[in-house]
């Protein structure tokens, strides 16, 4: 992908909202942002970005951060009925199309964050040059991993079997598992995650639980409406920190460990208060080692885009994890 070319069209599209702005000379324009589930599929948002704000800038190519598993032109969403076909993407608009996982687009932008897009939770100091690895609850949860400022491992870590770590995570992990089978990290840890973990401390503790989505739970959680909505997010942020803690590990992200997604940032002072970090450190003969490793909140709005847009510039690997699609 080249910077001769005027505008580029770059997406971060997730199981809840899709973001588009157009990148013209290193400049990364307005941000327009969309609600998935008003579409019946993404070429219908697509054609109606493009009147909006196409018609006197036309596209040729786009750079499109997608939250699922990309291997590939053609991308399933992990928690969304949309498909994306770069093929199909080409032949309706005239486009040529790459596609990258939304994690490896926010691992990416990591190295352009400031401190001022950051909020860091307990102690430790970032090493130079170590890996950053970057998780985060929303729709899903996501994990990946930047290694050298410019090389992304991508995963599907979200979906590794959730490990309780107390009594009261052993039982809402096996009141979970007889709806689920197999319980995965995100079956805790995003935003359905969180109405599960309501749903199963009502449940294993016989009481009435309104039925509320996630926001609704997390509004209460914060205004002290609802005790068992607030003792729900409590124990959202545990299993969060635990993970977090074990991906510091997997990966020896010495460099960070950087929480995304939507959900962070609205409850962030609750999550600093919480046993996060505690959890986060709590790793036995190894606590030493997290100790040493910070943990920080991404509060700017738009990471995914940040990469995305240095990725166009050049700031990432040409490795065989990027299908270039000709771009």
């Amino acid at each position: 992908m080249s910077n001769s070319v005027e505008y580029i069209l770059l997406g971060d599209i997730g199981a809840t909202n899709a973001r588009f702005a157009l990148l013209s000379n290193g400049n990364l324009n307005a941000i327009s942002s969309f609600e998935v589930a008003k579409f019946g599929q993404f070429s219908d948002l697509l054609a109606i970005f493009i009147t909006q704000h196409c018609r006197q800038t036309p596209i040729h190519q786009a750079l499109l951060a997608i939250a699922g598993p990309v291997k590939g032109e053609r991308v399933l969403l992990t928690n969304s009925s949309w498909v994306i076909d770069a093929r199909e993407l080409q032949t309706a608009f005239g486009l040529q199309v790459r596609i990258v996982n939304d994690f490896e687009a926010v691992a990416l932008s990591l190295p352009s964050l400031k401190s001022t897009d950051l909020t860091g939770i307990g102690g430790g100091r970032a090493e130079a040059g170590a890996p950053m690895a970057v998780l985060g609850p929303g729709s899903g949860l996501g994990v990946a991993c930047l290694v050298d400022r410019s090389v992304v491992i991508a995963s599907e870590g979200g979906h590794a079997t959730l490990a309780p770590t107390c009594e009261q995570e052993n039982r809402i992990v096996a009141h979970l598992r007889k709806r689920f089978g197999h319980v995965s990290a995100e079956r805790a840890i995003s935003g359905s995650g969180l109405e599960n973990i309501y749903q199963s401390i009502g449940a294993l503790e016989g009481l009435e639980t309104p039925p509320r989505n996630a926001a609704e739970i997390t509004k209460n959680a914060l205004s002290g409406e609802c005790q068992l909505a607030r003792r729900s997010l409590y124990a959202f942020c545990a299993f969060l920190g635990s993970f977090a803690g074990n991906v510091a590990l997997t990966f020896g992200a010495r460099g960070g460990v950087y929480i995304a997604g939507g959900i962070s940032p609205r409850i962030l002072d609750f999550l600093i208060r919480s046993e996060f970090r505690k959890r986060f450190e709590a790793k036995g003969r190894i606590r030493n080692y997290l100790e040493a490793i910070p943990s920080y909140v991404i509060t700017h709005p738009a990471a995914a885009l940040i990469g995305l847009k240095s990725l166009v510039e050049g700031g990432a690997s040409d490795s065989a994890t990027y299908p270039r699609n000709g771009l």
